[in-house]
């Protein structure tokens, strides 16, 4: 393909990239690799397709406190199957005039995800890439920081996450092995810091104890990478007081989704959301008491 111009507390672990919550688990189904070119001011950015993730609508990741039949209502209202939920996997690449910069990697190579079909289509190499923003320490987030064989995928990149995220990823042993391969590579910050020249961290609380946002800013042009604040563009959007099984603490994180789209709404900034139907970029307004999704490309580099 061508690179196209345009308070419940639920455990969770990490197998092969997967996130498990209780019993319902999201199986990754393989994609077509995609990079979706767009600019944003003076940087050059790619949205790179990795994977989609199948939720079951069984009550236990989406609306938990609501119920399956709520839920199936929600998604037959949107055209969608009632029976799941699919999500997609995604990741930002930005190109500023010094640095390579990926935002989240995918679920990685051992579930099959495209994420670096995808960079090749951007004629990027992974040795390229100077630094990696990790939102959070998910395995659909830090899978693809790992080769098949354990190995850092971008050897050359420096690795930023918060603080608090970093040591819960070191504090959980199914993640040992992004530890040993990674940990002389990661660099940490505050929520709130600028991370490197046009990239701040947003503290948005409750989905893991580290989880953040970015904003991505270039003269007057913003773009925030939400992370997981949101998962289902239909679900999520229809009723975020709705309890989500994926996130450690679910009170939290429901006020920071709340609080988050409202903010959004009002202010029509353009966001990046990895799990909403790829591009993933778009807008967030306000529909009655509820919210919805305008998908809204940037820009896109005119064609030499």
């Amino acid at each position: 393909m061508t690179v196209k111009s345009s308070t419940r507390k639920i455990a969770l672990c990490v197998v092969a990239g997967v996130v498990l919550v209780g019993s319902a688990r999201a199986a990754p189904v393989g994609v077509s690799p995609a990079a979706e070119r767009f600019t944003l001011g003076q940087f050059q950015g790619y949205v790179l397709r990795d994977a989609l993730n199948v939720v079951p609508n069984d009550g236990k990741v989406f609306g938990v406190d609501a119920g399956a039949a709520k839920v199936a209502a929600v998604l037959k209202g949107g055209g969608a199957p009632t029976d799941k939920v699919t999500l997609g996997v995604d990741a930002l690449l930005i190109e500023t005039p010094d640095r390579l910069v990926l935002l989240d990697s995918g679920l990685g190579p051992k579930a099959g995800g495209a994420l670096m079909r995808s960079l090749a289509l951007t004629g990027k190499r992974p040795d390229a890439v100077t630094d990696i923003l990790i939102t959070h320490g998910h395995g659909d987030h830090i899978g693809g920081l790992l080769t098949a064989d354990g190995k850092p995928a971008f050897p050359k990149a420096t690795i930023h996450m918060a603080a608090q995220e970093w040591s819960w990823i070191q504090s959980q042993p199914a993640n040992q092995p992004y530890v040993d391969a990674l940990s002389g590579a990661v660099k940490t910050f505050e929520p709130g810091d600028v991370v490197i020249p046009g990239f701040r961290a947003i503290a948005i609380a409750g989905h893991t104890p580290g989880h953040v946002g970015y904003e991505i800013t270039s003269g007057k042009a913003k773009l925030l990478d939400i992370g997981d604040t949101a998962h289902s563009a239909l679900i999520s959007l229809a009723h975020p007081e709705w309890s989500n099984g994926y996130d450690t603490d679910a009170a939290l994180a429901r006020t920071s989704r709340e609080g988050e789209f409202a903010q959004l709404a009002a202010s029509h900034e353009r966001i990046f959301a990895p799990h909403f139907p790829f591009p993933s970029l778009g807008v967030i307004v306000k529909v009655g008491k509820a919210y919805a999704w305008r998908p809204a490309p940037l820009r896109q580099k005119p064609t030499a």
